[in-house]
């Protein structure tokens, strides 16, 4: 079998993946189909995992824009006629 140290588990890795045949072993294609099964899900979670990579920058990036256009903005002190906060 094929272990890759030091690196992310890719669908291609598990799909790559070969056993030694023993007698009395397990149904060596009950055990591809499965592999495959785990492979389509790797990728499956690498797509939503990159998904959602992108939108917390888009998300990061957003915020930094906002922060920027309202660094001049200063809350006054409470009670102040222009106060959001009303005692």
């Amino acid at each position: 079998m094929i272990y890759v140290t030091g690196e992310r588990l890719q669908a291609h890795h598990v799909r790559a993946a070969t056993f030694d045949i023993r007698w009395r072993g397990l149904d060596p294609n009950q055990v591809y189909d499965y592999l495959h099964r785990i492979a389509d899900e790797l990728d499956r979670l690498h797509r939503e995992l990159a998904t959602a990579n992108t939108e917390a920058e888009r998300i990061r990036q957003a915020l930094r824009q906002w922060q920027s256009r309202h660094t001049g903005c200063r809350h006054t002190a409470p009670g102040s006629p222009n106060s959001r906060w009303l005692r």
